[in-house]
């Protein structure tokens, strides 16, 4: 009998419940940072709403932010050689202008 732990080859064993799974929508993302931690706010901003709340703070160490966009520019990358360049349109000024509001 051994007295050694099992090795788990560096692996985590990541849990994801079905509510994180479902995920939340954002098409707003802003990125404050000071000297020891990076903050990403992700927003959702919806069509005649003058008002959005933030759905998700996800705070990071600088070097898990350097990590996370190479992370990104690698996987947008691998996406485009699969499926044609994203195009980068022009973005539009906060609060974003979706036109008309509907009135009864």
């Amino acid at each position: 009998m051994s007295d050694q732990k099992p090795k788990n080859d560096g692996q985590i064993n990541i849990e994801l419940d079905d509510q994180m799974a479902e995920g939340t929508y954002s098409n707003l993302a802003i990125i404050n940072h000071s000297v020891s931690e990076f903050i990403v706010d992700f927003i959702s901003v919806m069509p005649g709403r003058p008002k959005a709340k933030v759905k998700s703070r996800i705070i990071l160490t600088p070097q898990h932010a350097k990590r996370l966009a190479k992370a990104l520019a690698e996987n947008v990358k691998r996406f485009e050689h699969a499926h044609g360049e994203i195009k980068d349109y022009e973005q539009p000024p906060i609060p974003m202008n979706f036109g008309p509001t509907g009135e009864a």
